[in-house]
């Protein structure tokens, strides 16, 4: 059951009573989620084996499984990873013991109670003390004809994670019940499935009455759980696995690979302003290439050569998430990779057998609004009436099917294919579908029980929505762009807004990552909350036009080089030594160049060009044509040689 009632926002009409707008207002707002279960799953001693018991939520679909497992120890590591997922947490935090202290007590108030009871005071007592605590679902199980699918989202609104068992690891006692529901997970239950061994027997339940408890009192017990999951935290849980239907570039490395990227990231830290991405070097016909920052550890892909048809380089984030990776190591046969481009969300599926494990990063922090805007506006919008009867008869469809590639869903519904793909798009944010991109079908799986209040996801906060809808009037101007090299680029934008009968002059500083490094504006929010509470309409406004532009740059490269009068492009090639580095920066009349080897500070980095070790060239011409002239014959002649379009974006 999912109650949208926002707990945490000013009662209505407090907005105008105040005289604030509401962009001005930055309470955060939550979505209540009730869930309820018979009992706590655990794993329970059954003969001289085990059962591991998965309570479903009662007030969903009555999906049920029973059966023994063939490979416990697999299983075991699985489910195990996935729980490392679902509770990890990569954002800083300071140290703070008030909470701990309380806990304690609350422990020992407990301590003569069983299993079940203490988990429900744990819950009534976290729900009294910090109501906003529950930030996580828990996972949601999908049992269809093919597979049974577990997905979990993590805390940090960072990293996704799907895993599909394939019905090869049971032997069914009963044919399964299709449908989504929720499954109790809890620390206690991820501490049972550690006992979980290969030498004897594991049992499966999965159900609203997973199993007969023994104790008379735990029996007669329910877990109730009301979590306050934040609207930002169910957006990022649509929007990172919606991003999985967008194109992307797919690339295959062996298990030591992965093995290889873990060990160095395990044995060194992080240096304070320094890289901290990871470089994949692509060319048709050669193995991947993985480059480590900033060590330049360059890693030999092992799995074959590259199948791809353009070459490029592509710089990922959230490097250290892949050690929630570690414990599926010792399965896994095949890595492969998806790539959506420098900085946005990336892929990787795990093939281990039977069992496919699905982690997705969104390659971006909360922090990082810039390039989070950037990567929203890849997301379709469009949500006009054939694209809405377009999705109901693909959830027929998938009513029916359970689960259909794209293109069996185009023959089976009546309509434009780009309307239905649009559709399939749009069921993927709404939570009505999943994109299963280790098996390229899609699937029917209602993410919660009852329906979700798509206004309110659709944007981040109000300012959001101000942005956009200052961008689509056509009140944004990019008035000037600078590139500083070794800084990255300055936007200076007008904003003209008619309600306030004034024209403001937001700037920012985008390095070549994509992250901001400086935001200013000359609005009453910007100057009342800085950045402590995000950016203001004005400078999302900014950041938004900035991106369209660059979008049709690019599609004017395959098409007319005629109307192309200011674009960076950054080319890198390999050698024994080294990296050498060549960036082209076309300003009208004036084109910039910078060749050398790659050094820390060489692109984004503090020092600047001056220490960057980077040569330097400045040509001006007569004309913008003949510095256009000019720049893609060096573009030309770059490709030519050898390098690789190392281009951020």
């Amino acid at each position: 059951m999912t109650d949208t009632t926002d707990t945490s926002k000013p009662a209505e009409g407090a907005a105008e009573a105040t005289g604030t707008r509401p962009e001005d207002d930055v309470t955060k707002t939550r979505t209540s989620i009730d869930l309820r279960y018979k009992g706590a799953s655990q794993v329970v001693p059954e003969g001289t084996g085990s059962r591991l018991a998965l309570f479903s939520d009662e007030r969903r679909a009555d999906v049920r499984v029973r059966g023994q497992v063939k490979q416990p120890l697999r299983l075991r590591e699985a489910l195990s990873a996935l729980y490392d997922v679902v509770s990890s947490d990569f954002r800083y935090v300071p140290k703070d013991r008030t909470a701990y202290l309380a806990y304690m007590r609350m422990r020992k108030q407990t301590a003569t109670m069983d299993t079940l009871r203490a988990q429900q005071a744990y819950f009534e007592w976290m729900a009294r003390n910090d109501p906003y605590a529950w930030l996580i679902l828990d996972p949601v199980v999908t049992v269809h004809p093919d597979a049974m699918i577990f997905e979990v989202f993590s805390k940090d609104e960072g990293s996704y994670a799907k895993l599909d068992v394939d019905w090869s690891v049971f032997e069914l006692d009963e044919p399964a019940r299709y449908g989504t529901t929720n499954v109790d997970y809890s620390k206690a239950l991820f501490e049972g499935v550690q006992r979980m061994r290969s030498y004897r027997e594991t049992r499966i339940s999965i159900g609203r009455e997973a199993v007969e408890l023994s104790t008379p009192a735990s029996g007669d017990s329910v877990v109730e759980k009301k979590i306050q999951v934040p609207d930002t935290w169910l957006r990022g849980f649509l929007q990172v696995q919606s991003a999985a239907t967008l194109p992307w570039t797919r690339l295959r490395i062996s298990a030591i690979d992965l093995y290889n990227v873990l060990r160095q990231l395990r044995l060194h830290a992080d240096q304070k302003r320094k890289g901290r991405g990871v470089r994949i070097e692509l060319s048709p016909g050669e193995p991947p290439r993985l480059v480590l920052e900033p060590w330049e550890v360059v890693i030999e892909t092992g799995a074959g050569p590259y199948k791809g048809r353009t070459a490029g380089v592509f710089r990922i984030w959230g490097r250290r998430r892949l050690m929630l990776l570690r414990r599926m190591l010792p399965f896994i046969e095949t890595v492969d990779i998806y790539l959506l481009g420098s900085g946005l969300p990336s892929f990787y599926v795990l093939r281990a057998g039977a069992f496919t494990f699905t982690l997705g990063l969104t390659g971006f922090t909360s922090s990082n609004w810039a390039q989070a805007v950037n990567f929203d506006l890849l997301l379709p919008r469009a949500r006009t009436e054939s694209v809405k009867r377009s999705l109901e008869e693909t959830l027929k469809v998938l009513g029916r099917r359970w689960s259909a590639s794209a293109t069996d869903i185009m023959l089976a519904v009546d309509g434009d294919p780009d309307e239905i793909f649009s559709a399939l798009q749009l069921g993927c944010q709404q939570g009505a579908i999943m994109y299963d991109l280790a098996r390229d079908v899609y699937r029917l799986r209602p993410l919660v029980d009852g329906e979700l209040e798509l206004d309110r996801i659709e944007y981040r906060n109000a300012r959001e929505r101000v942005g956009h809808d200052l961008v689509e009037a056509g009140e944004v101007t990019i008035a000037t762009e600078n590139r500083i090299y070794g800084v990255g680029l300055e936007l200076t934008g007008k904003v003209n807004v008619a309600a306030d009968h004034r024209e403001y002059r937001p700037q920012l500083v985008v390095d070549d990552d994509g992250r901001v490094k400086k935001a200013v504006c000359t609005c009453a929010f910007y100057r009342r909350h800085k950045l402590k509470e995000g950016p203001c309409a004005h400078l999302i406004a900014l950041r938004m036009a900035y991106a369209r532009e660059e979008e049709r740059r690019r599609k004017l490269r395959g098409r007319s080089r005629a109307e192309i009068e200011i674009e960076t492009r950054t080319y890198a090639r390999r050698r024994s030594g080294g990296e050498e580095i060549y960036q082209l920066s076309l300003d009208r009349r004036r084109l910039k160049l910078r060749w050398g080897p790659r050094r820390d500070a060489a692109f984004g980095g503090q020092d600047g060009g001056a220490r960057s070790g980077l040569r330097v060239q400045t040509l001006v011409f007569n004309s913008v044509a003949d510095a256009r002239a000019a720049y893609f014959d060096r573009v030309e002649q770059l490709e030519a040689r050898g390098y690789l379009d190392a281009t951020a974006g």
